[in-house]
């Protein structure tokens, strides 16, 4: 089942998510859903802050990149649990994109490589790196279930300037194209 992907403003996206446990009720079906949400918006991720739980759960597919890094190609995975242990390299900057800010864009410093521990959707416990794309994307969603957003990466004068863009993100007067909640859209 597609689900409204929440919006910039509303408080879910602000905290740090909880711990899921294995006996989780509806885990799979929160998994299907969470990818057929993510496909239907044309994400590389989504984590379940942006589908309004606060879980401590995100899924990435990093094949649209595959034509830049055939490795890529096949780089599908579900993240229950996880824990970022380490960053490392000189930091550099992408152009970031983010489904709970339509339309909105912002170049992000971070570093290219990271160690995760995190369970599968078995929750068997697996200790990875990654680099290049691949941590960012994990990076980018990571930083959803810490309660960080796209705007904490910005300057306060930045988040000045995006003042209006931002209010009317919150408001639901963009065009996203997937079904979204805003939390200060007029009933």
């Amino acid at each position: 089942m597609i689900l409204p992907i929440v919006a910039y403003g509303d408080p879910v996206l602000k905290k740090q998510a909880i711990p899921i446990e294995p006996t989780h009720p509806g885990l799979a079906e929160l998994i299907q859903n969470m990818w057929e949400t993510m496909y239907r918006a044309e994400g590389v991720g989504l984590a379940a802050p942006q589908i309004g739980q606060s879980l401590r759960i995100f899924i990435v597919d990093a094949s649209p990149f595959g034509d830049d890094d055939p490795e890529l190609m096949q780089f599908m995975k579900v993240f229950i649990n996880p824990v970022i242990t380490e960053e490392w390299g000189d930091a550099w900057f992408f152009n970031e994109g983010c489904l709970s800010f339509p339309d909105l864009r912002e170049d992000i410093s971070r570093k290219p490589n990271l160690r995760i521990r995190y369970c599968d959707e078995q929750f068997q416990t697996k200790e990875e790196e990654y680099s290049g794309i691949a941590a960012r994307i994990i990076q980018h969603e990571y930083d959803h279930i810490e309660g960080i957003i796209l705007t904490d990466h910005m300057s306060p004068l930045k988040r000045t300037l995006m003042r209006n863009k931002l209010l009317s993100i919150s408001k639901g007067l963009v065009s996203a194209g997937y079904p979204m909640k805003y939390p200060s859209k007029k009933r």
